[in-house]
């Protein structure tokens, strides 16, 4: 057993960041380890920041979304120390992204954010759908209101995929 729990913890969140190809959000690891009760959630903010700064993984925020990847270093330290990790511990994150590896993909696969352009006085919105790391689609939208970015953001996380369809069939 390890002497220190927060060791332990940034162990289990560089084996699950190194387990997919793919970035996760903060809010799916900790879905994962709040709901298996491995830690609190200030514990796991603890490690997710100690992580951070010690460059073992990135943090990138996207419209109020913090996506999390694990680093070059991230992965060495993982290979010096996985043996520490329980295997209970592995076979649940192993069978944690077996039952739910599409949905996780999905839900960092689509991203919306949008800004203010001082100098046109309106909010451009980003929006993307990508697929194993390839972007579908990549469309920016200016509009007169943040209200109106926000509700475009918000509606490109529900119909992207409808939206995506009706662009090919249109345009093929």
């Amino acid at each position: 057993m390890l002497q220190d729990p927060l060791t332990l913890y940034k162990l289990i969140v560089l084996y699950m960041l190194n387990r997919v190809n793919f970035p996760l959000t903060n809010a799916q690891v900790s879905d994962f380890i709040l709901d298996r009760e491995y830690t609190n959630y200030l514990t796991l903010q603890q490690v997710i920041n100690e992580l951070t700064d010690t460059r073992m993984i990135t943090s990138q925020t996207i419209h109020n979304r913090t996506h999390l990847s694990i680093t070059q270093d991230g992965r060495e330290t993982l290979r010096f120390f996985q043996n520490r990790i329980n295997h209970g511990i592995k076979e649940d994150i192993d069978t944690y992204f077996r039952e739910n590896e599409y949905v996780l993909r999905n839900e960092v696969s689509v991203l919306a954010d949008y800004y203010f352009r001082a100098g046109t006085g309106e909010y451009e919105t980003h929006l993307v759908a990508k697929d194993r790391g390839v972007s579908l689609v990549d469309i920016r939208l200016s509009v007169p209101t943040e209200t109106m970015a926000d509700q475009i953001c918000a509606n490109w996380q529900k119909k992207n995929q409808e939206l995506y369809q009706y662009l090919v069939s249109q345009l093929f």
